[in-house]
C-alpha cells in the first residue's frame, strides 16, 4: 500500500505492517492506522506515521533504552483488547518531544503505546496512579549514561 507522508514523501508499506489502534493516541481520536518508520540516521528513534494523515507523525522510542526498569501495569481487559497471548509479543513505545534545544527533549512514560507484534493491534495506555510523568527529561532523568548505551532491544517491558 502506498502512503503519503510529509517528512518522507510517498512510501510503500506492506499491509501486514500497518498498525491499527484500538484506543487512539490522545488528541488524535480520528486516526487509527499507523506505520513505524525507521531510518538509520535517526536510531534509536522511530516515527509513528499516520497512514490517514500525511502531516501526523510522532517520534517514538523504546523506553527501555533509556529507562531499563520501566514497567507497565496492565489489567487483563487491556491485554484482551490487544489479543495478546504471550507478553513477549508486546512492544512498547513512548512518544518523544524534541524541541529546538534537543537537550530538553522529553519522553511520555505515562502514556505508552503498546503494540501486539503478532496482530499489529495497538493502543495508547494512560497509566493512572503511576510514578511516571508525561514529560520525563530524556537526557537528565535517565538512571545513568550506561543505561542509554546498552542495547535493550531484546527486552520487553515488564507487564504487571
Amino acid at each position: 500500500m502506498k502512503i503519503a507522508t510529509a517528512r518522507f514523501g510517498p512510501l510503500e508499506i506492506a499491509e501486514e505492517f500497518i498498525i491499527t489502534m484500538t484506543k487512539p493516541v490522545l488528541g488524535f481520536e480520528n486516526l487509527s492506522r499507523y506505520a513505524i518508520i525507521e531510518t538509520a540516521d535517526f536510531e534509536p528513534f522511530r516515527w509513528l506515521q499516520s497512514v490517514e494523515d500525511p502531516e501526523v507523525a510522532f517520534v517514538v522510542v523504546d523506553p527501555l533504552l533509556f529507562f531499563p526498569d520501566y514497567t507497565v501495569e496492565v489489567n487483563p481487559k487491556e491485554i484482551e483488547e490487544l489479543s495478546v497471548r504471550n507478553p513477549e509479543d508486546v512492544l512498547a513505545y513512548s512518544i518523544v518531544t524534541i524541541p529546538r534545544d534537543y537537550t530538553s527533549m522529553t519522553i511520555n512514560l505515562q502514556g505508552p503505546i503498546l503494540i501486539n507484534s503478532k496482530t499489529n493491534k495497538a493502543k495508547q495506555m494512560v497509566l493512572v496512579n503511576s510514578k511516571y510523568k508525561i514529560r520525563h527529561h530524556l537526557l537528565t532523568d535517565t538512571k545513568s549514561s550506561d543505561a542509554q548505551k546498552s542495547s535493550q532491544r531484546d527486552k520487553q517491558p515488564a507487564l504487571v
